[in-house]
């Protein structure tokens, strides 16, 4: 059987398809110790190839032996980094209308992370992606792809620690970076008691449909941001409450809210009360 297809249009599909495999593969060992072990199997198919055409009997035998054992090296050398390409590839936004996330656990490991900072007056800015990819804002930070804990996010938030100034962003159940800078809302109407921390939380809010969760570390006050609003002092029940409700919102819905004259919505969720309705934010710090 002929693996070729005879229409040119799969001929070209075959090898754009391959290209790109090869790039992806080549992009994602780049920097780091598998980038030499790749260049290393490279080289032994280059090797294979050139004894087979100059007729060298002995180094094709052991070549063509050792062809068979070529692909289970090739996953135990490059395990690392196969899966974190098969984890990005399953956390694209196709793949991740089929699966669904534990989001009452995540909320239950935010909203606890958000309790203790409070209660130890730490400031803290996490913002949750919805819709809308956060990639530019998650380049700022330090990378991180790590699975969502209350302990991580606390230990992150830890004052002196290296990423506490900047904001942690979560995408599903993974905390994908911190130490992001965020852009500051410019809106005039905000209270001038709120500090940066809450300006930029209003500020994601506002250019995104993330919801991000500000903690006060002057007060320990809970706020929480979405679509340019600010609902301030949450306790624990009420936060739990306003971050299930947001989430659940679906992008029709949102733009249902966003154009209600043309949608018939009836505007933001009631409970958001305006940034400069209510002035009880008191975090002047980053």
């Amino acid at each position: 059987m002929n693996p070729v297809h005879k229409i040119w249009l799969l001929d070209a599909l075959d090898v754009f398809l391959v290209a790109v495999l090869f790039y992806r593969l080549l992009v994602g060992v780049k920097g780091t110790r598998s980038a030499q072990m790749f260049v290393g199997l490279l080289v032994l198919v280059v090797v294979s190839a050139v004894a087979r055409f100059l007729g060298l009997i002995a180094v094709d035998y052991i070549a063509t032996n050792l062809r068979t054992v070529w692909l289970i090296t090739f996953v135990i050398l490059f395990q690392p980094e196969l899966r974190h390409a098969l984890a990005q590839f399953g956390r694209t936004p196709f793949f991740r209308s089929f699966l669904r996330v534990d989001e009452y656990g995540v909320l239950g490991e935010v909203v606890r992370a958000a309790e203790s900072l409070s209660s130890s007056h730490h400031g803290g800015l996490i913002v949750i992606e919805r819709n809308e990819g956060l990639r530019n804002f998650v380049e700022t930070g330090t990378r991180l792809d790590a699975r969502v804990k209350a302990a991580l996010l606390e230990t992150l938030f830890t004052p002196n620690s290296p990423l506490h100034d900047g904001a942690v962003i979560i995408r599903g159940d993974q905390v994908v970076a911190a130490g992001c800078i965020l852009p500051l809302s410019q809106n005039p109407r905000i209270a001038s008691a709120l500090g940066t921390r809450h300006r930029a939380a209003i500020g994601i809010s506002e250019e995104t449909d993330a919801v991000a969760i500000c903690i006060s570390e002057h007060s320990g006050a809970i706020s929480v941001a979405w679509r340019g609003v600010l609902l301030e002092r949450l306790d624990e029940g009420k936060l739990r409450s306003e971050l299930s409700r947001i989430l659940r919102v679906s992008s029709e819905e949102e733009d249902s809210l966003a154009h209600p004259a043309h949608a018939g919505g009836v505007g933001p969720p009631e409970p958001l009360a305006h940034p400069a309705s209510r002035a009880g934010g008191d975090d002047n710090q980053a």
